[in-house]
């Protein structure tokens, strides 16, 4: 019998990533016993991959983050060919996000929000509220200065949540929770990027049929030109994929 609450562990140049056969199975991962666990959720895509490569900052924070995943086809891709036997899936950041919002609902669980802009941050408390009765115990927008910063966290640990979600972009949430985390460890921290605009309908999502072809950011791409550079760069992490480098 499986036990639903365990998952391996899959090496990439020296990062543990956490091997979900679904979306189901990271649910059941991440709310072991009935409970959240507690820690850093960091989604990786290879974008992430170069960065940890080049930055010293940015690798820090993210083996520090206790639950690493594949969010880009191209690491689930790595992961298979790197060990032909692992089951793993791609567990997309946002669509995780909106199962675990919906599962905090049914369970009752404090969530705290952080990030984004202010209207997009009140649109986004309103439709969880109506969609799944999320229990949200606290917000904040993206936009406050460091002197702040002492007094959000205060705010988050007193709030009791249990999950707080943070959408800042890198490196910034992975520093936000880090430090939050020195105050209130006691939740599970989740960086989501861009998730409230793509939930609140200002950012548009590749179609599923894109999705599911593992060309979501191929879609991106035509839709963005000015990410053609970002792409780019990405040539490099082909050429770990196909040498054997990872």
């Amino acid at each position: 019998m499986t036990d639903k609450t365990a998952a391996p562990l899959y090496d990439l140049r020296g990062l543990k990533l956490i091997g979900w056969r679904d979306m189901q199975h990271a649910l059941d991962y991440l709310y072991a016993n009935g409970e959240i666990r507690q820690g850093t959720l960091v989604a990786i895509n290879a974008e992430k991959m170069l960065t940890l490569e080049d930055d010293a900052q940015v690798r820090a924070l993210i083996e520090a983050a206790e639950f690493k995943y594949a969010d880009g086809i191209s690491v689930v891709r790595s992961l298979r060919k790197k060990f032909p036997r692992a089951q793993v899936s791609r567990v997309a950041g946002a669509d995780l996000w909106e199962k675990l919002m919906a599962r905090a609902g049914e369970n009752a669980t404090p969530v705290f929000l952080v990030g984004g802009k202010p209207d997009v941050l009140a649109q986004t408390e309103q439709k969880l509220r109506a969609q799944w009765q999320v229990n949200i115990v606290g917000s904040q927008d993206g936009y406050f200065n460091p002197e702040q910063q002492q007094a959000l966290f205060e705010r988050i640990r007193d709030s009791g949540a249990k999950i707080i979600t943070v959408a800042m972009g890198s490196p910034k949430q992975e520093i936000l929770m880090r430090d939050c985390r020195t105050v209130y460890p006691d939740a599970l921290y989740m960086g989501v990027g861009g998730t409230y605009d793509v939930f609140t309908g200002h950012v548009k999502r590749a179609p599923k049929l894109w999705q599911h072809l593992g060309m979501e950011w191929l879609y991106r791409l035509l839709s963005q030109p000015s990410r053609l550079k970002r792409q780019l760069r990405l040539l490099r992490y082909l050429r770990w994929h196909y040498s054997g480098k990872l």
